[in-house]
């Protein structure tokens, strides 16, 4: 099982409004490409986010699942990505003096990756979900530094 852990400088709740977002999916994993549709219960448990992988045009359509969702501090997802298989992915956040501490849990549980003897398949998994954890601070502490109620003169209707 790979294992990644990161400290990010924001709260597990500016963590969690990006996991939220199931539109944001493919900012942060790394290999989703696009989003196709995303159920409005997202992210209860047992809502499902339709995305695709891969690089146009050679692009695969999956879904991923939400297993366990405990806010703002847990979540594991059943990620498919056929013909490659399907993953379980755990995401953990904790309260941290410094923001939150995040880790990224994840291990194949069905087709061709779960053939793929563990410790060869945790070294791509471990650079993948390294880039991961790096996208998605990016977007959580990007959201922390900027308010959801702060407004831009455009917004104001400042120069019409």
């Amino acid at each position: 099982m790979s294992r990644n852990t990161r400290l990010f400088a924001c709260t597990p709740d500016d963590v969690f409004a990006v996991l939220a977002d199931g539109w944001l999916f493919p900012s942060w994993v790394v290999g989703a490409s696009r989003m196709r549709e995303v159920a409005e219960s997202w992210p209860q448990v047992g809502s499902r986010l339709h995305h695709s992988f891969g690089v146009w045009p050679v692009l695969i359509d999956d879904a991923t699942e939400v297993l366990e969702y405990e806010h703002p501090r847990h979540i594991v997802l059943r990620a498919k990505g056929w013909p490659m298989g399907e993953a379980r992915v755990d995401i953990q956040v904790k309260p941290h003096p410094e923001g939150a501490i995040v880790r990224i849990q994840e291990e194949a549980v069905a087709g061709p990756g779960g053939l793929v003897p563990k410790p060869l398949l945790d070294i791509p998994l471990q650079l993948r979900n390294a880039e991961t954890l790096h996208r998605l601070a990016y977007l959580a502490e990007g959201r922390a530094s900027r308010p959801t109620d702060e407004t831009t003169a455009e917004d104001e209707g400042v120069g019409e």
